[in-house]
């Protein structure tokens, strides 16, 4: 039996009202009958056609087996009372929805009879472990198939389960904890709940290994810092983590700064916010070890907070330009130190009116990577004006000449001298200046000085008397006996860093042969030991191939004791095997830092606790003794 509601009669009515023999009007406007009718017993049209269409989705949804469409008890109310609402006597008779609910009900039941003999419900009973086809559990079970079955199929409209907003039901539609579907939203946050219950939140796994643990372990480890960190470390690599909330640095001594601004530096946190940090009203020294970031103005208003600043040194301080020093010399402040890297854009005349300005109370001066804007005449101006300087540093420079190394010899007051520059210096030019200057060196640097010869290592025998560091490097003209001759009988005390790096023979053809003994060879490195191996913190005999094995047995015999020896670089030293490693762990008590860099020979040594070596060519890489 067909229960026909209001929806159906209005449809008849809308049908025959549109017959085929007459066309269809629309009603319009304010003060149509039709409209006044409606209004006059609060009914709207609109609200009638969505209704209707709501109706007749709800009713094919809930089709019967045969085609009939049944009415759920909750429809029935709302078109009962819908149609009462409406005044109008269109609605469905109680035994008519009385005989609906008795044929459903019949249905249905009819239906789980059936799914009570499938196999998919004897499957499912012996899951659960149950007996009794009648038991309350067995009719409940079966009750959820059917009602699975019979679920909204996708496409169709459903009411939320959980907050009964209307939505499309989709293939992936959730379940509600009471039956139903829910909507997108509520469907989310159920899936969350039971992925939360399902699986409880763990708290994230310290990592305890792989590549970038042991790659930080071993990088603590080439860098000296072994064991337990100092709680100064600690405090300082915290402020790096946290340092848009840091406001001062306080009155922390000057090593704790300088080390926090090398960790700024490293990790590219120097930037005009954090720059005041480290330029106080009271600043006597600012170390600024990547100054890429910062602008001009950021130069000048350092300046401008530290009227008291003695010491300034900026790496990479590319926008250090004429209008900074201009401010700078505007100003009262009396530099002691000048250390200026990488300010290529500041013009030679800014260079001279410093020296001029400030050059009476300047010590140290210290300039890298100027290009052609720091050359010969700079240091005429500097003999002129600074009476006082200790310092003078010139590296990577393209203007500076074999004739401004000369003028040197007039720094009547030097202490400390390094050059490394882009034209070619003459043996004649150096002797020059070390004649002069020599007696009162303490440090003497020549980079890369291809050209400079045994009369260079005569003048340094004759002159200088206080040196405590010296180091000549690439040097292709140096021979083994004009080593030996400067460490022979030299007046000069023992010396504590030295460095000859790259004091060798070069041939295309011939590599290996050196008849002549061109640079530091067996006979040099044993002078050497004898001169200064007592005092010797830091020795670097980089790639100085022709030290031979025998000389360094001779050197670090059984009984040699070489007590201050922190730090050996050894690097292509071919000749360098593990009986002499070895041998220079006995020899060397204090050894911190051994490289071994191309030395094949050296395969197996045993490594002191405490001993870094550095270069081991193997895939095992250093054996530290106490370890198997």
């Amino acid at each position: 039996m067909k229960v026909r509601g209001r929806s159906s009669r209005l449809q008849s009515q809308d049908q025959n009202t549109t017959g085929a023999g007459r066309p269809t009007r629309n009603i319009t406007g304010p003060h149509s009958a039709l409209t006044d009718f409606l209004a006059s017993h609060n009914i709207s049209a609109r609200q009638i056609r969505d209704d209707v269409e709501l109706r007749r989705q709800q009713a094919a949804a809930q089709a019967g087996p045969n085609g009939e469409v049944g009415v759920t008890e909750e429809t029935q109310e709302i078109i009962v009372a819908e149609s009462s609402s409406a005044g109008q006597q269109s609605g469905p008779t109680d035994a008519a929805a009385d005989a609906s609910k008795k044929k459903r009900k019949k249905h249905e039941q009819k239906t789980i009879e059936k799914i009570k003999a499938s196999k998919e419900f004897k499957r499912h009973k012996k899951e659960k472990g149950w007996d009794s086809d009648g038991s309350d559990d067995s009719n409940d079970l079966a009750r959820a198939i059917f009602e699975s079955r019979h679920a909204p199929l996708p496409g169709q409209m459903e009411n939320c389960a959980v907050c009964g907003k209307r939505f499309t039901v989709t293939p992936y539609s959730v379940a509600g904890p009471e039956g139903g579907l829910l909507c997108v939203t509520c469907g989310k946050e159920a899936a969350k709940a039971r992925a939360g219950a399902a699986q409880p939140k763990k708290k994230p796994r310290k990592q305890t290994g792989g590549i970038g643990t042991r790659r930080s372990v071993q990088s603590r480890i080439l860098d000296g810092d072994v064991g337990t960190k100092s709680l100064a470390t600690l405090c300082v690599q915290t402020l790096a983590k946290n340092v848009d909330m840091a406001e001062s640095l306080g009155d922390l001594p000057d090593h704790l700064i300088d080390k926090i601004a090398r960790i700024f530096s490293k990790r590219r946190l120097l930037r005009p916010e954090t720059l005041p940090l480290f330029a106080q009203p009271g600043t006597e020294s600012i170390h600024i070890y990547d100054g890429a970031r910062l602008g001009s103005q950021d130069f000048i208003s350092i300046f401008q907070v530290a009227p008291q600043l003695r010491r300034f040194k900026a790496r990479a301080a590319i926008q250090f330009k004429d209008e900074v020093m201009d401010y700078l010399l505007s100003r009262d402040t009396a530099l002691e130190s000048f250390y200026l890297h990488g300010a290529n854009l500041l013009s030679e005349d800014k260079w001279h009116e410093f020296f001029v300005k400030k050059g009476r109370v300047l010590k140290g001066v210290q300039v890298y990577y100027t290009d052609k804007h720091f050359g010969d005449d700079s240091i005429d101006v500097l003999a002129q004006n600074c009476p006082s300087l200790l310092r003078l540093k010139v590296e990577n420079n393209q203007k500076l000449t074999g004739k401004g190394v000369e003028a040197i010899a007039n720094l009547s007051s030097l202490e400390h001298l390094g050059l490394q520059l882009h034209h070619r210096l003459q043996p004649a030019s150096i002797n020059t200046a070390i004649s002069s200057v020599g007696p009162r060196l303490k440090t003497l640097s020549l980079k890369i000085v291809p050209d400079a010869d045994d009369s260079i290592l005569q003048t340094i025998h004759e002159s200088c008397r206080s040196l405590t560091k010296l180091r000549i490097t690439d040097s292709e003209a140096m021979t083994d006996q004009g080593f030996v001759s400067l460490f022979t009988n030299w007046s000069n005390a023992p010396l504590q860093i030295v460095d000859f790096q790259k004091c060798r023979y070069i041939s295309a053809s011939r590599p290996r042969a050196n008849d002549d003994n061109v640079g530091l060879c067996s006979e040099g490195f044993k002078a050497l030991m004898a001169h200064s191996g007592q005092r010797l913190v830091d020795l670097n005999v980089h790639a100085c191939r022709h030290i031979s094995r025998t000389a360094f047995e001779e050197v670090f015999h059984e009984t040699a004791n070489f007590p201050e020896l922190l730090k050996l670089e050894i690097s292509f030293c071919e000749e360098v095997t593990d009986f002499i490693l070895g041998s220079i762990f006995r020899a060397c008590p204090k050894i911190k830092e051994v490289n071994v860099f191309g030395c094949m020979k050296v395969k197996e040594a045993r490594v002191p606790r405490g001993v870094i070596v550095v270069g081991v060519p193997n895939a095992q890489g250093m054996i530290t003794e106490g370890v198997d």
